[in-house]
């Protein structure tokens, strides 16, 4: 388990937990394609653990297509705009048939996304650090003794 083995190096429960959050948050932003970039330059700057957030990053890449459509919604409602011009299925079809022009004609509903998903992941980032922190000391807890951790 990578997380046990991150305990093991010496890295704290309290920067685990902040790290895996941020990680979690970051993965699952509505700019597709930005998550490794975003993550890595943010444990950066935080000075988090960068191979716990690439960890909660790609855990969530799954979560991070579901909720693509979601921040786009939530965009538009916020900002008043009318909805995205083609169905889901169809995007992601054209973006993989023609990402830069997909990209291009999507900036608009992305960035009112992008919006609403910064503003959640304020509030997301540390209620799933705290979430996160209890477990992570009960692991080290039992590193420190000897014991198996169990999930």
């Amino acid at each position: 388990m990578p997380v046990v083995t991150l305990l093991k190096a010496g890295a704290t429960p309290e920067t685990l937990a902040w790290s895996l959050a941020m990680g979690m948050v970051v993965g699952v932003n509505p700019l597709l394609g930005s998550t490794t970039v975003l993550a890595l330059a943010l444990a950066g700057v935080f000075k988090l653990n960068v191979a716990a957030s690439q960890l909660g990053n790609h855990l969530l890449y799954p979560v991070e297509l579901l909720l693509f459509p979601v921040w786009i919604k939530l965009g538009t409602i916020l900002f008043r705009t009318e909805g995205l011009p083609m169905e889901p299925k169809v995007l992601f079809a054209e973006a993989k048939r023609h990402p830069w022009d997909t990209t291009q004609a999507l900036w608009r509903w992305e960035w009112h996304g992008l919006v609403v998903w910064a503003a959640a992941a304020c509030v997301l980032t540390p209620l799933i650090a705290a979430a996160l922190r209890p477990g992570l000391r009960r692991a080290l807890r039992h590193l420190q003794r000897g014991e198996a951790v169990v999930s």
